[in-house]
C-alpha cells in the first residue's frame, strides 16, 4: 500500500511562515501528481496547490504569490512553503496523490492532516 505522512504544520502569528512537508511511502511506481488541499470546520476540502510529475503547478486563487509548492521526485516528497500568513489560512491541510502502485493500476491516496493555525 501506499502511505502519505505530513510534517510541518503548527502556530505561526499573522504574517509568518511555515512550510509543510509530505512523504509518500510504500509500493510506489510512479507517482502523477501530488498536492495540498486544506478543510475547516463546515466546509468542503479545497484545493491548495498541486504539482504534476512534469512540474507543472497550480494553485488557488487565494494563495497565489504567497505559497510555493516544490516536489523532490528522488525521495517521494512534496513541500508547501506558505508566507505571508493569514488567519483565514488557519485549517487543516491534507497531503493528497495520485499514485500507481502498480504498472497499470493507480489511486488517490490522502495523508492523515496536519493543523495549521494563524493567530496572534
Amino acid at each position: 500500500q501506499v502511505q502519505l505522512v505530513e510534517s510541518g504544520g503548527g502556530l505561526v502569528q499573522p504574517g509568518g511562515s511555515l512550510t509543510l512537508s509530505c512523504a509518500a511511502s510504500g509500493s510506489i511506481f510512479s507517482i502523477v501528481a501530488l498536492g495540498w488541499y486544506r478543510q475547516g470546520p463546515g466546509k468542503q476540502r479545497e484545493l491548495v496547490a498541486r504539482v504534476t510529475s512534469g512540474g507543472s503547478t497550480e494553485y488557488a486563487d487565494s494563495v497565489k504569490g504567497r505559497f510555493t509548492i516544490s516536489r523532490d521526485n528522488a525521495k517521494n516528497t512534496v513541500y508547501l512553503q506558505m508566507n505571508s500568513l493569514k488567519p483565514e489560512d488557519t485549517d487543516v491541510y491534507y497531503c493528497n496523490g495520485y499514485i500507481y502502485f502498480s504498472t497499470s493500476q493507480w489511486n488517490e491516496f490522502w495523508g492523515q492532516g496536519t493543523q495549521v493555525t494563524v493567530s496572534s
